[in-house]
């Protein structure tokens, strides 16, 4: 059996979207040996987004485009970037954290955890076999997909609104499926909605089950008034129903709320001495790219404090 090779850090940071390059760029200016690691290609969510229009500084700028400055910016300073790694352990517990993949051990005195969350299943049937063929968690992916075609988005906050009408450019009609009975959207986000011809709203309505042949043909929708059931015709079904935390590797080592997102203070450290949880996946009341940012900011300098204070006093 090969050996593992073992590549020592100050600073891992786990996750390469906005929260986890910001942490890069902080910790590197603190001097630290800096990090980043990835399962997937550098950039997180927001490099799915088509239009990014509420970060400062750019009135309206693509999310791929916003992503690569970033990264371009933790180049400058030295930052060390490993994407598309198969992590198979995450151990934060002892003071020498360890991430291990399949050929190498990576180690550092300090772990960032930017592991970002992913779009919640609405688990009825038919969700799972018809993924790729009719469902889909990505307007900006897939829309070409559906030229005037008819397809449903179910959701009431920012990102399904978003995503409806970036679909619009594509579809026939889209149908903006929510349970309850008025949006969660920003009132700016609403109004282009409702001034939109190609939408038509659905409320008070939940999906229980997608059904279709070769790719989905129909959704059955049921009432929350009076739990009757109905059938809308359609040819994709895109869910946008909120957030599920990326933690699967690190469960149980540190507090997480019920629903899997991290607890944090407000210097982002976790409940473990030198572990930080930064943007999507920790308990936070907003999460934005100028947010996930932010976090990153706090969670490096809090990092830099805490590597510094492990050091012997020279006397």
């Amino acid at each position: 059996m090969t050996e593992k090779k073992e590549l020592n850090f100050d600073v891992i940071i786990l996750g390469s979207g906005p929260a986890g390059f910001s942490a890069g760029i902080y910790a590197a200016r603190g001097a630290l040996k800096t990090a980043i690691l990835d399962i997937n290609m550098f950039g997180g969510q927001p490099s799915n987004y088509l239009e990014i229009e509420n970060y400062p500084g750019f009135s309206l700028i693509g999310g791929f485009e916003l992503m690569e400055k970033f990264e371009e910016h933790a180049d400058k300073f030295g930052v060390e970037k490993f994407p598309m790694l198969d992590i198979q352990r995450i151990s934060l517990i002892k003071d020498v954290k360890e991430i291990e993949t399949n050929d190498t051990i990576f180690k550092a005195k300090s772990v960032i955890l930017a592991t970002g969350a992913q779009a919640k299943k609405l688990n009825i049937p038919g969700e799972a076999e018809f993924k790729g063929r009719g469902v889909s968690y990505c307007a900006v992916c897939d829309g070409a997909f559906y030229k005037e075609k008819t397809v449903a988005v179910v959701g009431g906050g920012n990102s399904a609104i978003e995503e409806a009408i970036y679909l619009t450019k594509f579809v026939q009609k889209v149908f903006i499926i929510h349970r309850r009975d008025e949006l969660r959207a920003d009132k700016i986000l609403q109004e282009r909605a409702f001034s939109n011809n190609k939408i038509e709203f659905i409320f008070n309505a939940v999906p229980v089950e997608i059904k279709g042949s070769n790719t989905v043909e129909n959704i059955i929708l049921k009432s929350t008034k009076d739990g009757g059931t109905s059938t809308l015709q359609v040819d994709g079904v895109f869910p946008y129903i909120g957030l599920t935390p990326n933690t699967d590797l690190f469960n149980g080592q540190i507090n997480q709320t019920p629903q899997g997102f991290i607890e944090t203070d407000i210097n982002m450290q976790t409940s473990l001495k030198g572990v930080y949880a930064i943007g999507d996946v920790r308990n936070t009341p907003l999460r934005q790219v100028i947010t996930a940012a932010a976090d990153g900011a706090i969670a490096a300098c809090s990092a830099v404090k805490y590597i510094e204070a492990q050091k012997p006093i020279v006397v």
